[in-house]
């Protein structure tokens, strides 16, 4: 899992069986000082209530089909949960 912010949103026409409904949104990829890391990727919202500015959690690869209703759908991220806090102890924090 990957700690991310939802910085937008994808608007798709059509979309491949298995996936109407779903929302697809851009997720930037955090540290976890929830610094950028890495490029931003589209995230189908496995939860149903991510949007623009929220912190979430997302996988990546086949875990991603497998947090949608419908399995084996080609996606490559889904946003599995919403962060409500985020807190560092111990070293090498």
């Amino acid at each position: 899992m990957q700690l991310g912010r939802v910085i937008g949103t994808v608007v798709a026409t059509v979309k491949t069986e298995g996936l109407e409904g779903v929302k697809f949104l851009v997720v930037q990829p955090l540290d976890k000082h929830q610094r950028d890391a890495g490029e931003p990727v589209v995230a189908a919202d496995a939860v149903a209530m991510a949007g623009p500015g929220e912190l979430v959690y997302f996988v990546a690869s086949r875990e991603a089909a497998e947090a949608l209703p419908e399995r084996f759908v080609p996606v490559d991220h889904a946003i599995v949960g919403l962060v409500d806090q985020v807190t560092l102890t111990g070293e090498g924090t």
